[in-house]
């Protein structure tokens, strides 16, 4: 695929991992080499995916997830997955809205769910961010999902309040649980995707927070965004 600025923009390299095989046809078919994406491998199973990261020469950028599965289903996946070094992040798309599965996949890792219901421009549109580092939250059911998740007996906030936030950082993570991307991030308070990540950081090392839907999380908690529930 070529940039605006004419430069070419390396592909998103995905694995896909569903049962079905009609599930994973039609995301092939949205998913297309030509939007930018390169479907590396396909697993059936959760127990497949391992194998296939290895086999990928040139790396995963991010894992498609279903989350009900015959042997090894995307929670178990996910969290398995999370114990490697350099691990891809993982995207679960799913039929169902069961709040305690979106949230246990959270809490195995994933950077995001997306239903099977939603469209193919969301769907593209969450594979790119979470390939990017970001997180996706569908809109549809995060504020059960999260509710489910901060129920979870695992801590997930830090023992600090907000406060020890500079007023940047405050914005930023109220941006992220917006459910904005880095880039998005970076535009709308005119600095560097670069600064954001810094931000970024900072937060999670302040606030002792292990990852990005982990800070969603202690922004909802905090009243500083409001889901729709």
């Amino acid at each position: 695929m070529v940039t605006p600025d004419g430069e070419a923009r390396p592909d998103t390299r995905v694995v896909l991992v569903d049962d079905q095989e009609l599930v994973r046809s039609g995301l092939r078919r949205i998913l297309r080499r030509r939007d930018g994406f390169d479907i590396v491998a396909e697993c059936g199973d959760g127990a497949e995916l391992p194998a296939a990261l290895d086999a990928a020469v040139d790396g995963v950028d991010v894992v498609v997830m279903d989350l009900r599965m015959r042997d090894v289903d995307g929670i178990t996946a996910t969290r398995e997955l999370s114990g490697r070094d350099g691990a891809p992040p993982v995207l679960v798309l799913t039929t169902f809205d069961d709040d305690e599965m979106l949230s246990g996949a959270l809490r195995a890792g994933a950077a995001g769910f997306l239903l099977k219901d939603s469209s193919a421009d969301d769907l593209i549109r969450a594979v790119r961010a979470v390939a990017a580092g970001d997180s996706w939250l569908d809109p549809a059911v995060t504020g059960r999902v999260l509710l489910s998740y901060r129920q979870s007996a695992e801590p997930v906030l830090g023992g600090d309040g907000h406060e020890v936030l500079t007023a940047r950082e405050l914005e930023v993570l109220c941006a992220m649980a917006a459910g904005q991307s880095n880039g998005e991030i970076a535009a709308r308070l005119f600095i560097s995707e670069l600064t954001v990540k810094s931000h970024v950081g900072r937060i999670f090392t302040k606030l002792e927070l292990r990852d990005r839907p982990a800070a969603i999380v202690y922004a909802y908690d905090h009243g500083l965004v409001r889901p729709a529930v």
